[in-house]
């Protein structure tokens, strides 16, 4: 019998359990919960390296659902586990990581106060990832509800990190230096609204700031001295002229500058900041090599992180998302593809720099997927979020997190 047969009978098997039909019945009534704690949820900013205030309210919903261990870890991300009820579980065992990023892209001081018009939510954030946290509380309120008791912990993690210069420093503290580092089997990351698609490809990206330091001084009275905005600016038109392939698709942007303070000033620094992103590493590193080389040779200029009299040009790493792929043949996407059948979904396989960047790079079974919904205008303040038909991704979620703490509570058992 084929892998992806043993696949299709398990779940089969699983839909058909009492406890499930709980669960499902629990995804179905409790709707309008969902969509208040997603009210509540979005009022609470989260801007970059600014997640704990929001992290304190996981903290409280993971208490109210009687979840276990529920502890901050010391990256901030907010942490709990449903557990195995047997005592013979090892306290080691590995676990099943279910999570969706706290983070947003807004600053502070964005103004986060929803507004309902019709079955819509606009509110900074209320998709990416508000949808994705709420589908985060849906599964382990309806695991709680039809006590659904795993053979191995579920790891639930509201985790810090994912947007921009968070670098997904969330998931990076859980699989490298967290205490659950090296128990995580599989995982789970839920992201935004959508019901099909599945991130299974890893974009890899580098994030590098430019900075251009120099004396300054008066337009006039200092006329001649080294302007960090002009060196910066010959920078910048030289890395436009980067040949970068379209296959594999190797991309670079320019998505900030800034210097200066006023326009009689000859500024004393300026800064660039760039991001690359292809899915094979080879190209981010050669991009970057190329972006370092042109600074080092800029005319006139000394390279970059050397000092000289009157300029300093300093090229830092400020992001760096692993590129990777999960094998096709992988048991967590078998386990997907057939609930997918069950549900009667296409299953949308995409590219993407999501949380799951982190273990698929480290070789750990990892997906992302949509919480469902229809959403729109992410990362922009017109942002909205429809929780119209949400249910059914959220049975695909549950169906795929029981069915792949079973089997890897099996192989490892």
């Amino acid at each position: 019998m084929s892998t992806s047969t043993t696949a299709q009978h398990r779940i089969t098997r699983l839909a058909t359990l009492t406890a499930v039909h709980r669960a499902f019945h629990w995804l179905h009534l409790h709707q309008p919960q969902l969509r208040q704690w997603q009210l509540e949820m979005v009022r609470i900013p989260a801007p970059p390296f600014g997640e704990a205030a929001r992290a304190a309210w996981f903290l409280d919903r993971f208490h109210q659902l009687g979840l276990t261990n529920i502890h901050l870890d010391e990256e901030g991300n907010a942490l709990a586990e449903l557990a195995p009820i047997s005592p013979d579980v090892p306290t080691d065992s590995p676990c099943i990581l279910l999570s969706a990023h706290l983070d947003t892209v807004f600053p502070a001081g964005t103004t986060c106060e929803p507004t309902e018009v019709g079955t819509r939510i606009y509110a900074p954030g209320i998709c990416d990832n508000a949808a994705g946290l709420s589908g985060l509380l849906a599964i382990a309120a309806a695991l709680r509800y039809a006590k659904i008791t795993p053979p191995i912990p579920i790891l639930f993690s509201a985790n810090v990190g994912e947007e921009g210069e968070g670098d997904l420093r969330g998931m990076r503290y859980l699989f490298e230096q967290g205490r659950y580092r090296g128990r995580i089997a599989a995982a789970i990351a839920l992201e935004g609204g959508g019901t099909n698609t599945v991130v299974t490809r890893a974009l890899g990206s580098v994030r590098l700031r430019i900075t251009v330091n120099g004396p300054g001084g008066h337009s006039w009275i200092d006329a001649g001295a080294p302007n960090p905005i002009v060196i910066l600016s010959r920078a910048l038109s030289a890395i436009s002229e980067i040949e970068l392939p379209a296959d594999p698709l190797t991309t670079l942007n320019v998505g900030h500058i800034s210097g200066g303070t006023s326009i009689n000033s000859i500024p004393e620094a300026a800064t660039a900041l760039l991001d690359i992103r292809s899915t094979d590493p080879g190209m981010i590193l050669a991009a970057e090599m190329a972006v370092r080389e042109i600074c080092d040779n800029l005319p006139g200029s000394p390279p970059p992180n050397a000092a000289s009299d009157s300029l300093l040009i300093t090229i830092e790493n400020i992001g760096n998302r692993p590129a990777a792929a999960l094998p096709d043949g992988s048991p967590i996407l078998h386990t997907l593809r057939a609930v997918d059948r069950h549900l009667t979904l296409r299953t949308e396989g995409r590219l993407g720099s999501t949380d799951a960047n982190i273990p698929i790079s480290l070789g750990i079974p990892a997906i992302a997927i949509g919480t469902g919904g229809t959403g729109g205008g992410i990362h922009t303040l017109q942002e909205w979020y429809d929780p119209t038909g949400r249910e059914t991704a959220l049975r695909r979620i549950l169906l795929t997190l029981v069915d792949v703490t079973q089997t890897t509570a099996a192989a490892t058992g």
